[in-house]
């Protein structure tokens, strides 16, 4: 019987999956404002205060909420995870990609770790295909209102996502995080990992498993200025792949995540023999 490997691959959202922030598809329209005042409003208010920024532009939604008279609840910010549009191939990418890893033998589960809101997320038509979303969350009052980030992630806090998945902890698994665990003991270790991500809060947990014998693959849009920074992310040795951002069959993003499962699958399979061999010696 074939050994039975897990993979993960984790991704970043906004930009990476969607062709831009969650928020602007329909939570900012709400206010009757544009994507790029928000953000600029938001950030000013972060900059002028010393704050962390996506704690701040958590905050600045509230802020608007109120401001606006636009009430936000859970419901809401889900109904907007309708209305993300996705790069090309997205929508069948999952399950794609799983049926691939089960003709190999492998096990295949999908992750989001994202400074987007998991609550729009669960909105989403893909929300379906992740076995667990790390994103910023807020804390709700007794009606149902946003009071309070309960959730913040960030390029650190991505990190320990990433440190979660690994060990195969829980989301509230926390004291856990930096208890020693023997690599060989992990659920999935880190050369069974491929990440997608474009922006900076991404880079330092790329580089953790590309470091650990992972792969990491920076996206950028088809045609965009970003290939230019994607490009140098892969020339300083910070990602494995840099590709454009589109997920259908027999593209860029098809062809080397396929390539690296079939590798995955080799090297199983290869270790398999390798315990047979070592296994007449004991008996010889």
């Amino acid at each position: 019987m074939t050994k039975k490997v897990k993979v993960a691959l984790i991704y970043d959202f906004d930009g990476t999956l969607s062709t831009t922030n969650m928020q602007d598809y329909c939570l900012i329209p709400q206010f009757k404002m544009s994507a790029k005042n928000f953000w600029h409003q938001a950030n000013a208010w972060w900059k002028d205060n010393d704050a962390d920024q996506i704690t701040s532009s958590m905050y600045y939604f509230v802020k608007m909420s109120h401001e606006k008279k636009v009430p936000l609840t859970k419901e809401i910010f889900a109904s907007c995870g309708k209305d993300i549009e996705y790069y090309a191939g997205v929508d069948s990418w999952f399950e794609r990609i799983n049926h691939y890893g089960e003709m190999l033998d492998l096990e295949i589960e999908h992750y989001i770790i994202s400074s987007g809101y998991e609550e729009i997320i669960e909105g989403t038509s893909i929300r379906k295909y992740f076995k667990e979303v790390y994103g910023c969350a807020y804390a709700y009052d007794e009606e149902g209102h946003p009071i309070w980030p309960a959730r913040v992630v960030n390029y650190s806090t991505k990190t320990q996502y990433l440190s979660k998945i690994n060990k195969g902890l829980g989301k509230l698994e926390d004291r856990e995080v930096n208890e020693f665990m023997p690599d060989d003991e992990r659920p999935i270790p880190l050369t069974c990992i491929i990440s997608f991500g474009d922006g900076d809060t991404d880079f330092p947990s790329m580089r953790i498993i590309k470091k650990g014998g992972g792969y990491s693959i920076v996206v950028y849009k088809p045609k965009s200025p970003r290939k230019k920074k994607a490009i140098k992310l892969l020339s300083d040795g910070r990602v494995n792949f840099a590709l454009p951002a589109d997920y259908r069959e027999d593209e860029q993003i098809d062809t080397v995540v396929k390539t690296i499962l079939v590798k995955m699958a080799t090297e199983r399979d290869l270790e398999v023999l390798q315990e047979k061999e070592e296994k007449k010696k004991l008996e010889g």
